[in-house]
């Protein structure tokens, strides 16, 4: 049956995405208002033929412009994210030359980072600022890399002040939010450590097999934990900012996957703690 499942789920996409490529293509020539909506409703679509429930704790943020800075478990999360409200990535450079996934990130307007090149960094986070003062919503995978989905990593703190090149001015207010992603059930029960890699991708899984095991099983719940949104400045310590979402988003995936999700508490910039120099790097993982 799981067989059959993924045939008709695959199916289904096939023949929507077939019919979407094109319009979205129209849409990023022309510039329509569509270009943001069109992903949006496919992710919604694909959530429901999988059969991903998401329930959110907290709320992304109105201020714009605005920079997520998310854990990062799966290839899941794009459409999870995907399906919540319009926006894009910031990925790998690797994604774009990837068959079919490369083209979506490519039409959903992904800015593409090549690690292997420090030397482009410096334009990377000036095209995100570009794209954060125009009002698009940016998500950040921070940690770099996926992992097993019962962590998280440390967050890199490069592109993390990308955020700085979306400031017009010194009175621009530029926000970065927190948030978390936690795949917690599987066909209704809790998934547990043993379990998560169904749903993680990671390491040097295969990704054909991992897909058609996730679409021919379905029936996944995650959460998502918004923080509360960091107003940064000009002169503020990116190190340091990138130290204080990680600890956010490892309590709100920890308190997630322990079955207690709850609102991130405020990382207000007016905290002379928030950007301590010497604050160090907390070493606790998630359940």
């Amino acid at each position: 049956m799981t067989r059959v499942r993924a045939a008709f789920v695959l199916a289904v996409l096939t023949i929507v995405t077939l019919v979407a490529i094109p319009l979205q293509w129209l849409a990023l020539k022309a510039n329509w208002p569509l270009k943001r909506r069109l992903p949006l409703l496919w992710h919604k679509l694909a959530c429901a033929l999988v059969g991903i429930r998401v329930r959110e704790n907290g709320a992304p943020a109105r201020e714009r412009p605005l920079l997520i800075a998310a854990n990062h478990v799966s290839w899941i999360d794009i459409t999870v994210l995907g399906s919540r409200m319009p926006l894009s990535f910031i990925a790998k450079s690797e994604v774009a030359g990837w068959p079919v996934f490369g083209l979506f990130a490519k039409l959903q307007r992904s800015v593409f980072v090549d690690r292997q090149r420090r030397s482009a960094t410096g334009k990377v986070a000036e095209e995100i600022g570009t794209r954060l003062s125009d009002g698009d919503a940016m998500v950040l995978f921070a940690e770099g890399t996926s992992n097993d989905g019962n962590c998280v990593l440390p967050f890199r703190s490069a592109l993390i002040g990308a955020a700085r090149h979306a400031m017009g001015d010194d009175e621009a207010k530029v926000w970065i939010q927190p948030l978390s992603i936690a795949y917690t059930k599987l066909h209704g029960l809790p998934m547990g450590r043993q379990f998560r890699p169904h749903v993680a991708w990671y390491g040097d899984m295969e990704m054909t097999h991992h897909f058609l095991s996730v679409v021919g099983e379905g029936a996944i719940d995650v959460e998502l934990t918004w923080g509360e949104p960091v107003q940064v400045a000009n002169g503020d310590d990116r190190k340091a900012l990138a130290r204080k979402l990680e600890g956010e988003v490892r309590r709100m995936a920890a308190a997630a996957l322990n079955g207690k999700p709850e609102r991130g508490a405020s990382l207000r910039t007016g905290d002379g703690a928030l950007f301590s120099k010497g604050e160090k790097t907390a070493n606790a993982d998630a359940a």
